[in-house]
């Protein structure tokens, strides 16, 4: 039970730096022990009730397209306001006020894109993974092989951030050894995919959403009820305490340079629209439509999050900054990402922070259970099901096949979190946004809208865009530099979005145009059909003709 207990705690590594040398620990807290037990008896009880519903591959794949656009808005948001986002940015606006804000204004501008560029025409024309859209009318094996490709690499450094960020801090608050730590996320990951698929994992998701933004409000309105209501009385309060004073209220102090902030902009913006666990989720819905009401729930949920995100920010400023309880000698108790579980503790008392602490728990363990779903579903849909056995396997073969790879995932992300446990992975989720910006976005969207797209065109480009973004990403300042020890780094910024994803844009443009093979022409000549599909949703499957 202590060990199931250390696992309360688990804000997600994605934007800030692996609590490496930190030593501060904390006395078991039964509060919270209670509230995980009571979340992990409710999520099994999730995941048996939807393995007895799971029975064909589209059960398994996209819960057999019976969710709710409400129910996969909440769902979206459950998959997308990760720990990073929740703990992440409220370290950030804690350390430096309005600037904070940066990666949740740019994560939140992707939803739009999505909207209107993406998610009625993928439910029309997909049916498990966003491959099933790339090679509508283009060859299969070639152009499922690089999705997946790019799949697989974005999800396994989202999956070591997640479990060195987990692992890194369950050790520092309850001095419980880090490997077993890693191991007992891993193996419930392993158990709520293999056992329920994507129905326990969206209803997961939807647990852990509605979780979230019930103490994320408590919190926000606790915060603010001691100023009247009045946020400008609390960013007043926040300035006196802050060493910084007043520029903590403007821009400018996270990110100085214009190349990095509009590489970093793209990234985030232009990434969400091109993470795998997050289009998988329109395919669990009944109809574009309702994939339109989806997203349109999402962006609000997502949207009214971060503004409580930003009051949690403040709030921890002022009351958990001059608290000797959590700060000590000017060092936060466990780090700055402990800024909104202090808080939680601030405002509610010990039992509101085991409540935080299990949402903590809930949040890690969603996306990593996403996470898994989406790199088993490229593994087993793409690349066994359409590239090796070219379509000649039937549902039980290719729902094995992904169990099987959702534990050899689950291995993966355990071995690579006990490897990288010294490291700084907050590169990692960066990288994996510019790996979806420049090796998925491109291809996904030009795939829909441009006729001229080649084959050789799209897999030249894309695999143009995901070398460039992993080669820029090692040899720039955070791994050459930080990780790696040298003096100087090759490629000057830390993001290389805008430079992978021009590659790749440019790179498919190219190799498409001087394409003048039979197979191009007849690519060409087949594109008005799928564009006509993709408008309308005639021929998709469950789409009626709107």
């Amino acid at each position: 039970m202590a060990a199931l207990a250390a696992l309360l705690l688990i804000p997600g590594m994605a934007l800030a730096d692996a609590l490496t040398g930190q030593t501060q620990k904390q006395p078991l807290d039964w509060h919270a022990i209670s509230m995980f037990a009571i979340f992990v008896g409710a999520t099994l009880g999730v995941t048996y009730w939807a393995a007895r519903q799971t029975k064909s591959a589209k059960d398994f794949y996209a819960a057999g397209g019976g969710i709710t656009g409400f129910q996969n808005g909440l769902a979206i948001a459950g998959d997308y306001m990760s720990a990073a986002s929740f703990l992440g940015i409220s370290a950030l606006v804690y350390a430096s006020g309005f600037d904070g804000l940066i990666f949740s204004i740019g994560w939140l501008v992707g939803w739009p894109i999505i909207l209107f560029l993406i998610a009625e025409q993928l439910r029309n024309l997909g049916k498990y993974t966003f491959a099933d859209v790339a090679s509508f009318r283009l060859q299969q094996t070639p152009v499922r092989t690089l999705a997946a490709c790019g799949s697989l690499v974005t999800v396994a450094f989202y999956l070591i951030a997640q479990m060195v960020g987990a692992g890194q801090l369950i050790k520092v608050l309850f001095g419980m050894d880090y490997m077993y730590a890693v191991v007992l996320v891993g193996i419930l990951m392993i158990g709520y995919v293999t056992f329920g698929g994507m129905l326990a994992t969206t209803w997961v998701q939807i647990i852990k959403a509605i979780m979230l933004l019930s103490g994320a409000t408590f919190m926000a309105v606790a915060v603010l009820y001691n100023f009247g209501f009045s946020p400008e009385a609390m960013f007043t309060k926040a300035t006196e305490i802050h060493p910084k004073g007043t520029a903590i209220m403007g821009p400018g102090g996270l990110i100085k340079d214009p190349v990095s902030a509009i590489s970093l902009g793209l990234a985030l913006m232009f990434g969400t629209a091109g993470l795998p666990h997050i289009l998988m989720r329109f395919f669990t819905v009944a109809d574009a439509k309702e994939a339109r009401k989806s997203v349109f729930y999402a962006t609000g949920f997502i949207g009214y999050f971060y503004i409580l995100t930003f009051i949690i920010g403040f709030g921890a400023i002022i009351f958990v900054s001059t608290n000797p309880t959590y700060v000590t000698d000017g060092v936060m108790v466990g780090g700055n990402n402990m800024a909104a579980i202090h808080l939680s503790d601030a405002v509610g008392g010990a039992y509101f922070k085991g409540f935080i602490s299990a949402v903590a728990f809930a949040t890690i363990l969603a996306v990593v259970s996403g996470l898994a779903l989406a790199g088993a579903s490229a593994v087993s849909h793409d690349l066994y099901a359409n590239v090796f056995r070219r379509g000649r396997v039937n549902e039980v073969q290719e729902i094995r096949v992904s169990k099987i790879a959702t534990v050899c995932l689950g291995v993966l992300a355990i071995v690579l979190g006990i490897i990288f446990e010294k490291q700084n992975v907050a590169y990692m989720v960066g990288l994996a946004f510019a790996i979806a910006a420049s090796a998925n976005f491109p291809i996904i969207v030009l795939s829909m809208y441009w006729s001229k797209l080649t084959t050789r065109g799209a897999v030249i480009g894309g695999f143009m865009g995901l070398v460039s973004a992993v080669v820029g990403v090692v040899l720039g300042p955070v791994v050459w530099v930080k990780v790696l020890g040298n003096a100087a780094p090759i490629f000057p910024y830390e993001n290389p979005a805008l430079f992978s994803m021009s590659l790749a844009f440019i790179g498919t443009w190219f190799f498409s145009v001087t394409d003048k093979s039979a197979s191009a022409q007849a690519e060409a000549r087949a594109y008005e059909a799928q564009y006509i599909r993709s408008q309308t949703g005639l021929g998709a499957e469950g789409a009626s003709a709107h």
